[in-house]
């Protein structure tokens, strides 16, 4: 796929993570884990949020069940959380403000993808409900790869599915796993951090820039990469 005319040389493509950078859904996500874990006998710890925060569905459903001690399989776990979650956006999407002011802003310059750790009906989902498919070249799940974040592998399958060099593509991310991920795999990071749960010094210092808000996510911010 040839790159878009109105590309800077630097940067062939923008990569966005979802939750906490497009909807502010974390704590939705831990709300939610949190009650059916309690719902199923399970053991909660308030440590769990952040343990499984960049995990893909594979990872984090046998986690809920090894660590949380849930009594169901890792498949019925993820599904139930995923229902439960999608309920949520059906009735109310919690798009970040500035969200697809951004990505249409992106879009027009760039191509763009998302590489998340949402389980790909939800990626699906948001994006519809937001009316954003049409933004986004690529979409990949990290169900869909070995590893979830803070490994590359779902920011690597996401460059490879626009046709485009991982060192050539910035990331937008909000948290420290994801952070580490796109990091990883070359790419440059623009961090838009989580409030609620901020990522550590440690990480942010990985990312190249900082920004107080997707207001500030321009393309001349990704040009500055």
């Amino acid at each position: 796929m040839p790159p878009p005319s109105r590309a800077d040389a630097g940067v062939a493509a923008v990569i966005f993570d979802l939750d906490g950078v497009l909807v502010e859904s974390e704590s939705a996500w831990s709300e939610i884990r949190e009650r059916f874990t309690r719902d199923q006998g399970g053991s909660w710890r308030q440590a769990a949020t952040r343990e499984m925060q960049g995990m893909s569905s594979t990872e984090w459903s046998r986690y809920m069940r090894e660590e949380l001690e849930v009594p169901l399989p890792p498949k019925e776990i993820s599904a139930g959380i995923a229902d439960r979650v999608a309920a949520g956006y059906r009735e109310q999407l919690p798009l970040l403000p500035g969200a697809v002011e951004a990505v249409r802003s992106l879009s027009s310059a760039w191509p763009l993808a998302v590489a998340s750790s949402a389980n790909r009906s939800l990626i699906d989902l948001v994006l519809e409900l937001a009316g954003l498919e049409n933004a986004f070249r690529a979409t990949v799940s990290s169900e869909e790869v070995d590893r979830g974040k803070p490994a590359p592998d779902v920011y690597l399958e996401a460059a490879r599915r626009l046709g485009v060099e991982a060192e050539a593509c910035a990331a937008i991310e909000d948290s420290s796993n994801g952070i580490r991920s796109a990091h990883a795999a070359g790419m440059g990071v623009i961090a838009v951090p989580n409030r609620d749960y901020p990522p550590g010094d440690d990480a942010l210092a990985l990312a190249e820039q900082v920004l107080d808000s997707l207001a500030e996510l321009t393309p001349e911010a990704v040009r500055a990469l």
